[in-house]
């Protein structure tokens, strides 16, 4: 089988002699058509901070959790072959052409829509949903989002979705401000060229807001966010630091009395369904996240494309397509 091996830092070598792993009992095997790339995956691709301490090369198909493929060889009879499914291999290593999945990540795929690759977007809708349900209610707040990639954008869209009466969308990525207004922010800010926080206090007269999401990785974005909820606000920390210890405005946030929730991918399977069955039905705009869809070949452009965003315009949630 084909699989990704990350030789070093921003370095990928192309396998395609692997053997393909074999399934035990209750589990399945299943034939990858669709791969997605997650904010998850850049640290470990450019080897920037604690990911520059590992041993390289690390184990084939590192990090790689976003699939969308056929069971093909089955040992579980409530999959037989050739169901389209979503899935997340077992050993968290999915840049490969044959995964093993966890038996919960296994979720059936709509069997009649045009472009099933599209439904890759539903592992990462799923976690952003887990982190919405574990912070509360949303209707009629004042709401940030601080990171406008994927994950930033389905908060964006999906905080207006639950009733927010308002929600600011920021980034230092221009061309990503956008994509914020299109899926439904109210106010962008472009961090690149102002204050986040005194744009924020102005855009709010003051009062700043009732909860904000920090769905970026770097950790300014996160000194940025914890100063943007009002006294006793919410904050929802999403992003993946490539830093064991980050600057955080303690003082500030604890005489704020503001309240944290962190939330990470896990769990999100639990979301799926609800996210498979919105994103071919009412939420289906976020498809158009996905973009763009190159080749197995082009492996290494589509990790540059997710790693360095501000230069290649239009790099949202790129796909490998097999």
């Amino acid at each position: 089988m084909r699989a990704i091996l990350f030789k070093a830092p921003r370095q990928i070598r192309l396998i395609d002699d692997m053997p393909i792993p074999e399934p035990d009992e209750g589990e399945v095997l299943v034939r990858c058509t669709h791969l997605g790339l997650c904010g998850g995956n850049v640290g470990p691709y450019t080897g920037a901070g604690h990911w520059a301490e590992i041993d390289w090369p690390p184990p084939l198909g590192w990090q790689g959790h976003e699939s969308v493929g056929i069971v093909v060889e089955s040992r579980n009879d409530d999959w037989p072959v050739g169901t389209r499914v979503l899935a997340q291999d077992k050993r968290f290593n999915g840049f490969v052409e044959y995964i093993v999945p966890t038996p919960r990540s296994l979720h059936c795929l709509p069997p009649d829509v045009d472009d099933v690759g599209q439904f890759v977007l539903a592992q990462p809708l799923a976690t952003v949903l887990r982190a919405l349900a574990a912070t509360g209610p949303v209707i009629g707040a004042r709401c940030a989002v601080v990171g406008q990639g994927p994950i930033g954008l389905m908060f964006t869209y999906l905080l207006r979705q639950f009733g927010a009466s308002r929600v600011i969308a920021a980034d230092v990525v221009p061309w990503r401000l956008e994509w914020a207004r299109r899926l439904g922010a109210s106010d962008v800010v472009d961090a690149s060229r102002c204050n986040l926080v005194e744009a924020v206090r102005k855009l709010t007269g003051g009062e700043m807001v009732d909860y904000c999401v920090e769905a970026a990785h770097l950790g300014h974005a996160l000194v940025d966010a914890a100063l943007l909820p009002r006294r006793q606000g919410r904050l929802c920390v999403f992003g993946v630091s490539e830093h064991d210890h980050d600057a955080f405005p303690w003082n500030h946030t604890t005489a704020n009395e503001t309240e944290i929730v962190v939330t990470r991918g896990t769990g999100w399977m639990d979301y799926a369904r609800l996210a498979i069955d919105r994103l071919n039905g009412d939420w289906a705009a976020l498809l158009d996240l996905v973009a763009p869809r190159l080749p197995w070949d082009r492996a290494q452009e589509a990790f540059e494309m997710y790693a360095y965003p501000a230069d290649h315009p239009g790099s949202l949630k790129v796909v490998l397509d097999l």
